[in-house]
């Protein structure tokens, strides 16, 4: 019996011609979505996302406390500065995406890194813990919706998470420091999300005063890690040794003074890009057989972050 309107067998409703979607979405990622993910922070990187600062920057004059920098800013150095960072992600084959705001955002923008954190099926939003950040991660979610990366969740209710207090410690598991800009409900809608993908999320405390989770541990390679002595946390530093890490301990001393030259952005095994002038650590990065590029961060950094706070990672290789 055929439909009046002639609708029975019809592709729309079922009949041939239609085509199922059978995929997951897992697999769509390359092709429908762009590509993009992460399960490990040492694999080949291949995409970033930055935002070019601009005459945001400029407030940093009046009071730089009042945004969260450390002194003013110098707009023109800054952005010389960063456009040689995303030079040096270009030279080795890394793609960078800018955020690219409609009008002049807050202060704080560039910091991508804090912004949203990425899984191996798509973005975690972040919901910034201060005031002078909040609403940042809109200008985040609507570029990598123009690029075409999926957004898996966006945090609700009291939670609080920046992107950096989230390391990837191998395929199957994350750690979330928890501290002034994290805290445990983020921390657990997080593990609900990372659950459904067979990933365990083990939160750590952070010690007063820590800023983020990336502050406390780089990772370099697969059994290489990052950490500072008497500032990365107990447990942390166990777990790590017991997936087989190495742990470099970073010098005390000048060098790292507000911890910039830990700031740093795997680019591949045993390969970072760092900020210069900061010798003695290279040295300890280099004499554990990591190569080191480098690039002057002496204006950015007195806005209270570095390389790997300017940097949000879209997609790194996927790990066999």
């Amino acid at each position: 019996m055929s439909d009046r309107k002639g609708l029975f067998n019809t592709s729309a409703y079922g009949g041939p011609g239609w085509s199922g979607r059978e995929r997951t979405h897992r697999e769509e990622i390359g092709d429908l979505w762009a590509p993009s993910g992460i399960d490990t922070e040492w694999a080949p990187l291949k995409s970033v996302l930055m935002h070019r600062p601009g005459a945001e920057l400029d407030i940093s004059h009046n009071d730089p406390d009042a945004v969260q920098m450390l002194a003013p800013v110098d707009l023109g150095l800054a952005r010389a500065q960063h456009d040689a960072i995303a030079e040096a992600y270009r030279a080795n084959g890394v793609e960078v995406h800018y955020v690219d705001p409609p009008a002049t955002p807050s202060p704080n923008q560039m910091f991508c890194a804090d912004l949203f954190v990425m899984t191996p099926e798509g973005a975690i939003l972040a919901r910034p813990a201060s005031t002078v950040r909040a609403g940042e991660e809109r200008l985040v979610a609507r570029r990598l919706a123009d690029i075409g990366v999926p957004i898996l969740r966006t945090l609700r209710g009291d939670a609080l998470f920046e992107g950096a207090d989230l390391m990837w410690l191998d395929p199957e598991s994350v750690m979330i420091g928890l501290g002034q800009r994290t805290n445990a409900e983020a921390a657990m809608q997080i593990d609900d999300l990372m659950a459904d993908m067979e990933i365990e999320t083990i939160p750590v405390d952070m010690p007063f005063g820590c800023m983020h989770f990336m502050g406390l541990l780089r990772i370099i390679d697969k059994d290489l890690a990052v950490c500072w002595w008497r500032r990365t946390p107990h447990a942390t530093v166990r777990t790590l040794e017991e997936r087989g890490y190495k742990v470099i301990w970073l010098p005390e001393g000048p060098d790292l003074e507000l911890n910039r030259a830990m700031n740093i952005v795997t680019l591949g095994p045993r390969k970072i890009l760092m900020c210069a002038g900061y010798d003695a650590v290279q040295k300890v990065y280099e004499d554990a057989g990591v190569e080191c590029v480098t690039v002057d961060c002496s204006e950015l950094v007195k806005a209270a972050g570095a390389m790997g706070c300017l940097t949000g990672v879209i997609q790194r290789e996927a790990v066999a």
